[in-house]
């Protein structure tokens, strides 16, 4: 794992299409931005997690799956995709 020192406005580039920038630090939060193509996902951990384990019911467990996490508030706020 390699990791990283950043302060707020400073960036990580990842290949030559994902940008990773701290938005924010309040406390112990990091707010991160992060701008990748539309083709690529981006989900917090739990949330990929459990589309993976949905999707080993059948394509439809990980479309109720990914319906469901998005329906939350928490996850519309935090999970943003350009």
């Amino acid at each position: 794992m390699l990791v990283l020192s950043r302060q707020r406005d400073q960036t990580i580039v990842i290949g030559d299409d994902i940008e990773i920038t701290v938005v924010d630090i309040r406390g112990e939060k990091v707010r991160l931005g992060i701008s990748a193509p539309a083709h690529i996902a981006v989900h917090r951990k739990e949330v990929y997690d459990s589309i993976k384990k949905s999707s080993t019911d059948g394509p439809s467990g990980a479309v109720r799956s990914l319906a469901k996490s998005q329906s939350s508030p928490k996850s519309q706020s935090n999970e943003k995709k350009e």
